[in-house]
């Protein structure tokens, strides 16, 4: 059971801020200003802004941690508030944290890598120039580490790295850990910070992003005719997670519960997609399964709607595979039109989103929808919020290397809380 949530993304600090921008289909994509955008294809992207004193880090953490670790732990931090969680009633062993990240401390080692090859113009490089923690940004699995020290958690810890299903693997894995009682609370989600040189420079190599530069508002445009790429992002989405029983206990706000998930791989190619949506259709099939719902009790399904024309007929071909004719009754949207894709984050931010559509009643559209794909003829939400109470909510994934993972969020028991 989700009772906690805590968003870092663009548009604004906070979930209120990233829920309010969600349901005004206005869009946080720019020209970016993180980096030099001059040498690049694509040069738009969706940042945070975001004031690391301002959330309440050290002046020692600002400077030594990874952007994607300063993101995850505000994120952790707002999480901890929101569930009104008591860290002095809960034992530490029996806390975990299961954390997703596709790039890691890139942003770092970007930077550090420039340092000590004086721009790239030395092979041999100067070590003695280095930054303290440059192992910590090697290792991703320091992000998972310092938020176990964040939440004092002595529990089981991983870091999971599928490419851009992370979030998503990170929170079914997490809810896992709750269902096999080897956790009694579960710190879960994503972070990344991917708006650096190395990676931009990775995915103008493959012209996946968007050169809609002239236009940043109107870049990312997920099953329109005239999308021509994704437009990347940054951002985490951290939750508590707790067993329903315990939660009740203690009279926690009950936002969603995690009833289904699935991961597949398709064995195919490192960023191909079979046209028939076969693998994801499948992980559907059985997040599904595993959640006891049916088609005909789906409300809204968050896609995964990067904005390429691969992935999103590839994902409108595995809704009509899974749900049959059901899948033309179902709205579907892509939060990536607003907030960009921030590669492993992103998943995180979408079960966010999901969360607060069950909460709130308000489906999220999928802004710049203009003009119809012939190949995406399902009902994508376009540019205006729609209210309406859902009940259940399928939100999918789908990563380099093959990763297809899905997840079922459904709306609490309505039994009352235990006294």
């Amino acid at each position: 059971m989700i009772t906690g949530i805590g968003v870092r993304a663009p548009g604004g600090v906070g979930t209120d801020a990233f829920w309010r921008l969600l349901v005004s289909g206005r869009t946080a994509t720019r020209t970016m200003t993180l980096i030099d955008p001059a040498p690049f294809r694509s040069r738009v992207a969706a940042e945070i802004d975001f004031d690391p004193a301002a959330e309440g880090l050290t002046l020692a953490e600002a400077e030594t941690y990874d952007r994607a670790t300063q993101l995850a732990i505000a994120a952790t931090r707002e999480a901890v508030l929101s569930s009104g969680l008591d860290p002095a009633r809960r034992d530490p062993a029996r806390t975990a944290v299961s954390i997703g990240t596709a790039v890691g401390c890139t942003t770092s080692l970007d930077l550090d890598y420039r340092r000590v090859s004086h721009d790239g113009t030395r092979w041999l490089v100067d070590h003695t120039v280095t930054a303290e923690r440059i192992f910590d940004y090697f290792v991703p699995s320091s992000i998972g580490r310092d938020v176990a020290w964040e939440t004092g958690a002595e529990g089981p810890v991983t870091v999971i790295s599928t490419g851009c299903t992370s979030g998503l693997d990170a929170v079914g894995y997490g809810a896992d850990l709750i269902r096999t009682g080897r956790a009694d609370v579960v710190f879960c989600g994503a972070t990344d910070a991917p708006i650096s040189p190395i990676t931009v420079a990775c995915f103008d190599a493959i012209k996946a992003t968007s050169v809609n530069n002239d236009d940043p508002g109107r870049a990312s445009r997920p099953f329109d005719r005239n999308r021509d790429g994704f437009v990347l992002g940054e951002g985490a989405a951290v939750f508590v997670m707790e067993e329903l029983a315990a939660a009740r206990r203690r009279r926690a706000h009950l936002y969603a519960e995690v009833r289904g998930f699935a991961t597949r791989s398709n064995a195919y190619h490192m960023t191909g997609l079979t046209r028939d949506g076969r693998e994801m259709a499948e992980a559907i099939r059985a997040a599904m399964r595993q959640a006891r719902r049916t088609g005909d009790d789906l409300g809204y399904i968050n896609a995964h709607g990067s904005g390429t024309r691969q992935n999103d007929r590839h994902e409108t071909a595995a809704f009509k595979r899974s749900l049959g004719s059901r899948a033309y009754e179902v709205p579907v949207s892509s939060i990536k039109s607003m907030i960009g894709h921030s590669l492993g984050a992103i998943g995180s931010l979408e079960l966010a989103a999901s969360a607060l559509v069950i909460e709130h009643g308000v489906i999220p559209p999928t802004a710049n929808y203009d003009e119809p794909d012939p190949e995406c003829d399902l009902d994508y939400v376009p540019n205006v919020a729609r209210e309406r109470r859902v009940d259940t909510v399928l939100s999918v994934g789908s990563g380099f290397g093959g990763f297809q993972s899905a997840a079922v969020l459904g709306r609490p028991p309505a039994k009352a809380a235990a006294p």
